[in-house]
């Protein structure tokens, strides 16, 4: 089973960073687990169009952390599936602990192939 060790979090000024692959189109919001390369798999529903993912993703995140969705924002891959999202006023032991007996570990970066971007 993986370590939450290699979970792709770190802790920054003001809050903490973490990297997110999400799955646009999905049935419904969720959080899938953790992948083999650290980064937080989830699906939305919002397809990704005219940054409708981006902002459901913000939306999910500040509801599921509970935070502000002003204190959340994707700092790198806006076009991409894959995201660097910095979440401030929350430590990254904090995100961790929240995450640690929800998300499945060891998902494949491969376990979505056939999933619409």
């Amino acid at each position: 089973m993986r370590n939450y060790d290699d979970f792709n979090i770190t802790d920054a000024r003001q809050g903490a960073a973490l990297t997110v692959k999400i799955v646009p189109k999905a049935n419904k919001n969720e959080i899938v687990g953790i992948q083999t390369d650290g980064a937080l798999k989830i699906r939305l529903m919002a397809p990704p169009v005219e940054g409708q993912a981006n902002e459901e993703l913000i939306k999910f995140l500040a509801a599921f952390f509970e935070v502000k969705p002003e204190d959340i924002e994707i700092v790198a891959g806006v076009d991409s599936r894959k995201k660097l999202v910095s979440i401030m006023n929350v430590q990254a032991s904090e995100i961790e602990k929240r995450l640690k007996d929800l998300v499945p570990q060891d998902l494949s970066p491969q376990d979505d192939e056939g999933e619409s971007e």
